[in-house]
């Protein structure tokens, strides 16, 4: 089980403390490294247009790849980082592997589901938040990519989501109030959606 952080710490910090305890010997500390970002990771490989089931192989083959290189990575802190960049390099391979380089907009229940959903939660997903991620779908390129992978972090560490989207950490604050603010119209207009928009 992940231990309940302090308040301030961020997902960056987080993945440092188990990594580094990882590293000590603390085995069952990797496991909750990737319970912890597994999410993240998941939306940062289906943003470079890797369908479901080569993101479940690209995820197993970026927690490997950092099995065989923990030794290769100075510092602690440096993890989220180091795993966002590999995933999005081995989603580049395998997509250039697979010759299926076009662009194709992903499904918002395949956006909402993380590999390994127990069938019960799949089943309990509201309505809400089927509406929720169709008007995601609507939105621009930057702001469905932003949006993936910022949603599945509880604190999001803007320098990791700066690398892994390409984007200057500069724009990423703006972009996201700029984006939330489009789907707020959305949501708004939207007479079937139930969820908060406020």
């Amino acid at each position: 089980m992940i231990d309940t952080p302090p308040t301030s710490e961020t997902l960056a910090s987080r993945a440092a403390r188990c990594f580094a305890a990882f590293r000590q010997g603390d085995e069952a500390k990797l496991g909750e490294l990737v319970d912890l970002l597994t999410p993240i990771l998941w939306h940062t490989v289906r943003a470079q247009r890797v369908d479901r089931d080569l993101a479940e192989d690209v995820l197993q083959t970026v927690w490997l790849t950092l099995v065989r290189n923990s030794a290769s990575i100075a510092d602690p802190q440096a993890v989220l980082q180091w795993l966002m960049v590999t995933a999005r390099r081995e989603s580049w391979r395998v997509v250039k592997r697979q010759d299926r380089a076009e662009p194709r907009d992903i499904e918002p229940d395949e956006v909402v589901t993380p590999p390994d959903d127990a069938p019960e939660e799949v089943v309990l997903r509201s309505d809400s938040e089927r509406r929720l991620w169709a008007h995601i779908q609507k939105l621009p390129d930057r702001c469905r990519a932003l949006l993936r992978v910022i949603a599945f972090a509880d604190r999001p560490d803007y320098a990791s989501v700066a690398e892994s989207l390409g984007m200057p950490i500069g724009s990423i604050g703006p972009t996201r109030g700029r984006c939330l603010a489009k789907l707020r119209v959305q949501l708004t207009n939207d007479p079937a959606f139930h969820g908060k928009t406020g």
